[in-house]
């Protein structure tokens, strides 16, 4: 699991320095260059959906095996960890994560119970979005845990397609971190579509 923290000493309502928090445009267009369309037969992950990495991110297909203590934390809800984008090469310790599930349900109900197994979750805000042309609900929030000094930012959406439900998920080492991250999120998002 991963861990760490960053935010304001007064709970996040300082105002702060823009400049010095968020990326500038060129490392925004940076972090969004484009790498590769993971999700269809060929790729290492084949998943219900395809879509685009950021430039130097990899791609790795997660494998529970015989395993049972590592099978018992590759679940969540009704979905299974199926595929890892690797931020490291990129610069970050982070990563994109894809779950997956038999149950094409509505978006909202495949990502509200996903997040009934996240008891260090606090602050949940749910939202009806769109994930490339395909209607989801994304879903952001603040998680602690015993490792953590304070909360960090996390988020996940969930669509559902014929071939099944899939969840994306960014953590993040702590909240800078998944700042940095989020403009691949975003990029996987914008171009996601349910692959045949």
């Amino acid at each position: 699991m991963l861990v760490g923290c960053s935010s304001a000493p007064d709970g996040g309502t300082a105002v702060r320095d823009k400049s010095a928090k968020q990326p500038s445009q060129s490392a925004e267009a940076e972090a969004t260059a484009k790498g590769a369309i993971i999700g269809r037969t060929g790729t290492p992950c084949v998943l219900p959906v395809s879509f685009t990495t950021a430039a130097d991110w990899t791609a790795e297909k997660v494998k529970s095996g015989d395993d049972p203590v590592f099978g018992s934390i590759a679940e969540q809800g009704t979905v299974k960890l199926v595929c890892e984008i690797d931020a490291k090469p990129a610069g970050n310790f982070g990563y994109l994560r894809v779950w997956t599930g038999d149950d094409a349900g509505a978006p909202r109900k495949v990502l509200e119970g996903f997040m009934a197994e996240e008891s260090e979750a606090t602050k949940i805000r749910y939202r009806e979005t769109m994930a490339g042309d395909l209607p989801a609900t994304e879903v952001t929030y603040l998680r602690t845990t015993e490792l953590a000094d304070e909360p960090k930012k996390e988020r996940a959406l969930a669509v559902s397609t014929p071939r099944g439900a899939v969840v994306l998920h960014l953590g993040g080492l702590d909240t800078g971190e998944h700042e940095q991250m989020l403009p691949a999120y975003e990029l996987a998002k914008e171009t996601m579509a349910a692959t045949g």
